[in-house]
C-alpha cells in the first residue's frame, strides 16, 4: 500500500508541475518569445510522458482498488483528476494562442513581403501567399 501512496504522491507532484510548465507556456506565447515556447514544449512532453508512465504503473499495481476506497488515497486522486482537467484545458487554451500567433506572423510576413515590391502574389490552394515573379512572362509559344 505504501509503493501505491507513492505512486500517487508522484504522480500529483508531476501534474502540479505540468500546471506550472503550462502557465510558464502561456507567458513565454503572449510574450512571443519563440525559443521559450519551444523549450517549454519539449518539457510538457516530457511531463506527459511520465505522467502516462506512472498512471500504467498504478493500473497495474496489486491494491488498485483501493484507490477508490481509501481514505487518504481517494481524495488525493480526486485532487490529480480535477488537477489534469484544468492542465487539459489551459493546454488547450495555449494551442489556440499559438494558432493565432501563428496566422498573425503569417499574416505580418504577408504584408512585408507585399511592401518589398514583389511583382506579384497570389494565394495556394491552402491559403498561404505565393510570390510570382514572372507573372506569366516565361509562357513559351
Amino acid at each position: 500500500m505504501a509503493a501505491l501512496l507513492g505512486l500517487i504522491e508522484f504522480q500529483y507532484k508531476s501534474a502540479l508541475e505540468l500546471s506550472d510548465i503550462l502557465a510558464q507556456e502561456k507567458q513565454a506565447i503572449a510574450n512571443r518569445v519563440s525559443k521559450d515556447i519551444e523549450l517549454i514544449a519539449k518539457q510538457k512532453v516530457t511531463l506527459i510522458e511520465q505522467l502516462q508512465t506512472t498512471d500504467e504503473r498504478v493500473r497495474r499495481h496489486p491494491d488498485v482498488d483501493s484507490l477508490t476506497t481509501d481514505q487518504e488515497l481517494s481524495p488525493l486522486v480526486d485532487k490529480i483528476r480535477e488537477l489534469i482537467s484544468v492542465c487539459q484545458q489551459e493546454n488547450d487554451i495555449n494551442g489556440q494562442a499559438l494558432q493565432r500567433a501563428q496566422l498573425s506572423f503569417n499574416k505580418l510576413n504577408n504584408m512585408m513581403q507585399q511592401s518589398q515590391g514583389k511583382l506579384g502574389m497570389t494565394y495556394t490552394a491552402e491559403g498561404q501567399t505565393k510570390n510570382v515573379t514572372t507573372l506569366g512572362t516565361n509562357i513559351k509559344a
